[in-house]
């Protein structure tokens, strides 16, 4: 019987949405923008239809599919005006042929010569510009997905997502193509997205996870057609709508063999001449069934990898420094373990990594903690899902490097979904040397990752590490329970680490402590402050207290702050921030000062400033004083931005400390300044510089890319690199790399 009802209800939606669809273009883009289709779950409803004939693709919604085919419409605002209907109307439609999905956007708008275009790079940031986005959750698991987003001259940039943006990896790419222009009465887009980018189950009545996202960023106003807390983003996939109509299409054989070339030559700092190099490798990619994809490298160079942005490190814990390799960035987030992220919502310039304990973190692999490159022989990945889980497989071998022998990466994870937004899984880790004496490290965990009521997360892991050398394991557990909408946040979480819990392959600020963790805030906005500018206050604070595992306090970090969302993006933010920290052992914190022994206790004061980004000329700025250690501190971070066009963009930066401590008797200042630099030619050729000069060091850094992507996923890069010692007397250190990749899909 309930098969029968099944059978009707698809029977009545292929009678009714053609005829929905005939209603909608005759009615006119008004009529069309109020038309709403909800599936039987509740949720928004929207048909695909077939290519007849080739569309022109040229981003002109002219063709006799677009004519044909019912639009998504009747967009709703997360901001500023949560569930009003969007002040523009949007309309979207999709399409298929044999290879590929298409969509068409038609983003109205009374202003068009307002729209604001900041960026064409590959992968620009969406948030500074009018922008359109749509969310394919391919496997409908309400989790995960591929986001891709485009402006109105075409920039493109790809995202993958899991849980729910938990994890989010905008390194991934894919194979895809779009065409956008500004017309009379707004912009349109059309995009084509080949089946074998994605991964799918194929058959029959495939319905995916879909959504739209519209950002009219002159109004700072962000639109849904399957609406979206304000909370969060395009990448809460549980809120998405369905996309049906879809063929049983076949991902083919879908495989991709990448070789590459590279040539080049450097001399090392105070170096005497220069070393010549060549190098070749291979990357390919094979789809092993439909949901698992398998990855092999062998000879990886990652020479065209963007270098790391310099910090100035007052504490005495490692800082973290953000994967930027290709091989491990993609299908990254079925790896992750360890710390949630919080739910940031505005990103700014100057808000440091938040990263304490994560158990996997891949730039332990073929990297030194200085961060040089360790040879990688060979390595390989299976990602996907398979019998229900979500699976994750890497190995990688290093070859001997500085001393030290050659080392074997694995890591194992695998995870599976409860209920309608929950999951569980498992991971394993593992290093082992290729020397006669043990030497290795193995850790392994559970975790869970519990939604309920849709504001309400519980997040709990345990894991344990056992070490060559160590007769018993060791420990480390997390747990914490949040609540999150639009108006309230809190949280709090326990983590505990034991002394000798080792993670080779992890990221573990500290160890030896436990910690009790305690975010809060709330989020008004009071109608009379509209008037005056001021979309959200945000009164917020967060203690973090820490013990040793006798629990004893070892450290104190609380943050109280309040900060002030104006309308046009801007912020403003002043808070203050009492410390702690108990030394068991002196600490060194430059190389000619170390601080003893013992407990210190001071407060820190700041104010940030970010302005609107998506002017041609901005700014961000934050000052802190106060206490630090035995002294006192002043801190002063600047950075300006000009974006002239949409094609270039300059970004300077400097970051001064001055500290005076009394214990030792010592003042330092250290200046830090950055420059980034870039230049779009086109959306598939761009040129990079980052410069940066530190008076710690007393060292001036240079790296220079050159990007041509000559044909899909295949690069051209010249990468030039210099590091300069304010000692003229020593040679500087130079490098000239070319690397040359070829694409060849099968």
């Amino acid at each position: 019987m309930k098969r029968a009802r099944v059978s009707a209800r698809r029977c009545v939606a292929t009678l009714v949405v053609p005829l929905l669809s005939a209603l909608a273009l005759s009615a006119g883009p008004a009529r069309a923008q109020g038309l709403h289709i909800t599936s039987p779950d509740g949720r928004r409803h929207l048909t695909a239809v077939p290519l007849q004939t080739p569309i022109a693709f040229d981003g002109l919604l002219d063709d006799e599919v677009w004519q044909r085919a019912l639009p998504a419409s009747g967009f709703v605002q997360a901001e500023p005006h949560e569930g009003q209907p969007g002040t523009e109307a949007t309309d979207v439609r999709v399409a298929f042929d044999r290879d590929a999905l298409y969509i068409a956007a038609y983003c109205h708008d009374a202003e068009p010569d307002r729209l604001v275009v900041n960026d064409i790079h590959k992968d620009f940031a969406p948030e500074e510009q009018d922008v359109f986005q749509v969310l394919l959750d391919t496997f409908a698991d309400r989790r995960n997905g591929f986001v891709f987003s485009t402006n109105p001259v075409g920039g493109k940039a790809d995202t993958q997502i899991a849980n729910e943006g938990r994890e989010v990896n905008p390194n991934w790419d894919a194979v895809w193509t779009v065409k956008a222009r500004v017309v009379a009465d707004g912009w349109s887009a059309e995009i084509r997205i080949p089946f074998k980018t994605l991964r799918f189950r194929p058959g029959a009545g495939l319905a995916w996870g879909i959504n739209f996202a519209r950002r009219i960023r002159r109004k700072n106003e962000v639109d849904y057609w399957a609406a979206v807390p304000r909370a969060y983003t395009i990448y809460r996939a549980s809120a998405g709508g369905t996309l049906d109509g879809l063929p049983d299409v076949s991902q083919g054989r879908n495989l991709r063999v990448k070789p590459f070339v590279l040539g080049g030559t450097v001399r090392a700092t105070g170096g005497s001449g220069f070393d010549r190099e060549a190098k070749a490798g291979v990357d390919v990619k094979y789809g092993l069934t439909p949901g698992l994809t398998l990855d092999v490298t062998a000879n990886p160079d990652f020479a065209q990898a963007e270098a790391d942005e310099q910090q100035v490190n007052l504490t005495q814990f490692s800082l973290f420094y953000p994967e930027k390799r290709e091989f491990f960035l993609e299908n990254s987030g079925i790896f992750y373990f360890g710390d949630i992220p919080r739910n940031v919502r505005v990103t700014t310039r100057f808000r440091p990594p938040e990263e304490e304990t994560l158990l996997f973190f891949s730039r332990r692999i073929g990297l030194s903690a200085a961060g040089d490159p360790i040879p990688i022989s060979a390595g390989a990945r299976v990602t996907g899902r398979a019998a229900g889980l979500g699976i994750g497989a890497l190995t990688i071998q290093t070859r001997a490097s500085g001393g030290r022998p050659g080392d074997n990466y694995t890591v194992l994870r695998a995870r599976r979904n409860l209920f309608a937004n929950s999951d569980i899984g498992a991971i394993f880790l593992s290093r082992q040397a290729a020397s006669a004496v043990p030497d290795y490290n193995r850790v392994a965990g559970l975790d869970a990752n519990l939604r309920f009521f849709r504001w309400l997360s519980v997040n709990s892991f345990l894991a344990r590490s056992q070490t060559a050398g160590y007769s018993t394991g060791q420990w480390a557990a997390k747990s914490s329970v949040g609540w999150e909408d639009d108006f309230v946040h809190l949280q709090y979480a326990f983590l505990s680490v034991g002394d000798n819990f080792r993670d080779d392959i992890g990221f573990i600020k500290r160890t030896g402590i436990r910690k009790h963790y305690v975010d809060f805030g709330v989020r008004p906005r009071p109608a009379g402050l509209r008037a005056h500018g001021i979309r959200e206050l945000h009164p917020h604070g967060r203690v973090g207290y820490y013990t040793d595992q006798s629990n004893v306090m070892v450290a104190r970090n609380d943050h109280l702050g309040q900060t002030f969302y104006f309308e046009n993006g801007a912020l403003v933010e002043a808070g203050v921030q009492p410390r702690y920290e108990r030394l068991v052992t002196p600490f060194r914190i430059r190389p000619d000062v170390t601080i003893p022994a013992g407990g210190y206790r001071w407060t820190e004061y700041f104010v940030m400033l970010e302005t609107d980004h998506s002017r041609a000329v901005s700014g961000s700025a934050k000052i802190t004083t106060g206490g630090v250690w035995s002294g006192t501190q002043r801190v002063v971070q600047v950075s300006l931005l000009l974006r002239p066009s949409y094609r270039f963009k300059l970004e300077v930066g400097l970051q001064r400390d001055e500290i005076d401590l009394r214990t030792p008797h010592a003042s330092f200042a250290t200046n830090l300044v950055t420059a980034r630099a870039s230049y779009s030619f086109s959306t598939r050729m761009f040129l990079d510089a980052l410069l940066q000069y530190n008076t710690d060091l007393n060292q001036f850094n240079a790296n220079v890319r050159f990007n041509l992507i000559h044909r899909p996923l295949s690069d051209l890069f010249i990468v030039y690199n210099e590091q300069q010692s304010t000692d003229l007397h020593v040679a500087a250190g130079r490098g000239l790399t070319v690397k040359y990749s070829h694409m060849l899909a099968f």
